[in-house]
């Protein structure tokens, strides 16, 4: 296991402190490291969806460019249900 030293701005500090002490955590470790896997997650994600993009727009199906279909999902997801 990799070992590295980093420094928080104190916000980003404070709130993992919290984290820990609400004992939602074991250490900063461990949920900076699932913070890490839940963005590595999201980014595999993403690409799932440019592909996807990609594929109906190279198919003809849509007009819209990847950009725009890209926009218009990232607001969908944005939106309070």
């Amino acid at each position: 296991m990799g070992r590295q030293s980093i420094s928080f701005t104190d916000p980003n500090d404070e709130w993992l402190k919290e984290q820990v002490e609400n004992k939602e955590y074991a250490s900063k470790s461990e949920l900076v490291n699932d913070l890490i896997r839940q963005a590595r997650k999201q980014h595999i994600q993403i690409d799932w969806i440019k592909t996807k993009i990609e594929q109906a727009e190279n198919s003809g199906f849509t007009n819209d460019s990847k950009e725009q279909i890209l926009k218009q999902s990232k607001a969908l997801l944005n939106v309070k249900i």
